[in-house]
């Protein structure tokens, strides 16, 4: 995002990854149904618009690494919902002891060795809000998806989401700083990079996944993904690592653990 704005990076990676799935799924002879349109606006709005459009402004301030840690309770805000909706059962004990403990893991990151900076707090209230969106979008897709069509269940939401992101960029007026003569070789190789593997890969998988698992199982890949954000951001972007930064690593990992384990049926 140093040479791309930030919704119109979210939208370009979306649009050009749900595109090549559509036409797949096209050429496959799988055609979008009623329902599966329904999904893809719904699920769209929730999963791109809202949570990576709120993640990638917020990124503008917030290190990647830290943004990950966030969003790394999204296993204890699943479990929270799916009571609150009456789609799942009430927590238990270890589930209750592991949202708070993911909580705890969020606090610690307005510590002032880890938010000081302008628009960082802020920011850091922007991936938690785009945390709750997404888990609102797992809760919810098993019930809106059609039970086939996985590639459509993947293709759809991306190009909804996507065209949402990009009349959000309009409204922004990003169009004026979007300027091609100016673009960085890193934003061309990162926006790839998303495309390739963080959109048409990854969402795939993730997609697949959300019809055929639970959802507090299919958000546990956050047991790996703080880890490797804030070793990453640390060893290549020269982001800070704090004691702060740290310690809510380990709190999250334990709080996911704790919640999965609660969450486990017999």
């Amino acid at each position: 995002m140093e040479s791309i704005p930030p919704l119109f990076t979210a939208a370009i990676r979306h649009l050009i990854a749900g595109s090549i799935l559509l036409g797949w799924a096209w050429w496959k002879g799988e055609r979008p149904t009623r329902q599966g349109w329904r999904a893809g606006i719904v699920l769209g709005f929730l999963f791109f618009f809202v949570s990576h459009g709120l993640l990638h402004w917020a990124e503008l301030k917030v290190p990647s690494g830290v943004a990950a840690l966030v969003i790394a309770i999204e296993p204890a805000i699943v479990a929270l919902l799916l009571p609150v909706l009456k789609l799942g059962p009430r927590p238990r004990g270890l589930t209750w002891a592991g949202l708070a403990l993911g909580a705890a893991s969020v606090a610690l990151l307005f510590r002032p060795d880890v938010s000081a900076g302008q628009g960082v707090s802020i920011g850091l209230v922007a991936v938690l809000v785009s945390a709750v969106a997404w888990s609102l979008g797992i809760v919810y897709s098993r019930k809106l998806q059609p039970a086939n069509g996985s590639t459509l269940n993947a293709a759809l939401p991306l190009v909804c989401g996507s065209l949402m992101l990009l009349a959000g960029g309009l409204a922004r007026g990003e169009h004026h700083a979007f300027v091609l003569s100016r673009l960085l070789p890193e934003s061309i190789l990162g926006l790839l990079f998303l495309i390739f593997f963080g959109s048409l890969t990854a969402f795939s998988a993730y997609a697949w996944l959300l019809k055929h698992f639970e959802p507090t199982l299919v958000a546990t890949h956050t047991y790996v993904n703080p880890i490797v954000a804030v070793l990453l951001g640390w060893a290549l972007a020269g982001e800070k690592l704090t004691g702060s930064i740290l310690l809510s690593m380990g709190l999250a990992i334990l709080a996911i653990s704790l919640v999965n384990r609660g969450s486990r049926t017999r």
